[in-house]
């Protein structure tokens, strides 16, 4: 028997307490902003939400910086929601730049891997640094992409490894089971988009490093998505490692990173040379 996909991919629908943990991140977030140190509203491209907020350390510390990336379904939710997750690893020395980005159905999803691969290079050319990309959910999903993007399509002026390491939270990286759920009403991706706009299926970043965790509280299906990665990626020669994270849901599994003490912030640094 198939899985009941709208069942396993709606996460709001499984914790119904989701409103209070949302609301939570907004005022952490606010509180987070107004003692940072900070640098808000950094445009990467034309449009409003083409902008990260950078977050920096008081004693820096590593030889990259982190690129954290929100999720929401690629069509939900913004920036401004997550600048606390930047506290844990400023507390131990490493800049983070909370990206924002457009959402569907405003523009396409492959529109918005176009949009972080342009953050990730603006980053780059700014700070002269590699990239270490981060995110939750669908910023998991865009984490991998970034890692396996091949640079010199963007700019032959790039490096080959400018994202060398990738860190994705409860991420998605087969799209295609999507097309048979209600969250594709914003996406509106036929199977063959969907396949296109899946890391799973571009060509694996050997040599390179990516994590897959995910809440032990998630549903099968977020598990197999992760498990999946990095088994593939694993035997196509990507330093591959997956983890549960006990207990935590959907959105209960980025909590930690506020903590500089976190095992998940701790992972993070040291993938920045931390």
């Amino acid at each position: 028997m198939s899985p009941d996909y709208e069942t396993e991919y709606n996460n709001r629908a499984r914790v119904p307490e989701h409103p209070g943990i949302i609301a939570g991140w907004q005022a952490d977030a606010a509180a987070y902003r107004a003692e940072a140190l900070r640098e808000l509203d950094v445009s990467y491209g034309e449009g409003e939400r083409q902008a990260y907020d950078l977050f920096k350390p008081e004693t820096i510390r590593g030889n990259a910086l982190v690129m954290f990336i929100h999720g929401g379904y690629w069509q939900a939710l913004d920036r401004s929601y997550f600048s606390h997750m930047a506290r844990g690893l400023n507390r131990l020395g490493l800049p983070v730049a909370v990206v924002g980005y457009d959402l569907c159905p405003q523009v396409h999803l492959g529109h918005i891997v176009w949009e972080l691969q342009q953050a990730a290079a603006a980053l780059w050319r700014r700070f002269g640094l590699p990239v270490i990309a981060t995110g939750h959910s669908a910023g998991g999903h865009l984490s991998a992409c970034t890692l396996a993007t091949d640079w010199k399509n963007v700019d032959p002026d790039l490096p080959d490894q400018l994202v060398p390491a990738a860190y994705g939270i409860s991420g998605l990286y087969n799209l295609k089971p999507l097309t048979e759920t209600s969250i594709n009403k914003a996406l509106n991706l036929d199977l063959a988009a969907a396949e296109l706009e899946s890391p799973l299926f571009w060509p694996a970043p050997s040599r390179l490093t990516m994590d897959a965790v995910v809440g032990g509280a998630e549903s099968d299906e977020y598990h197999r998505q992760s498990r999946r990665l990095t088994d593939v990626w694993g035997l196509e020669g990507v330093t591959t490692r997956y983890e549960e994270i006990p207990g935590a849901n959907h959105f209960t599994v980025i909590a930690g990173l506020t903590d500089p003490e976190n095992a998940m912030t701790r992972r993070i640094a040291a993938l920045a040379g931390a």
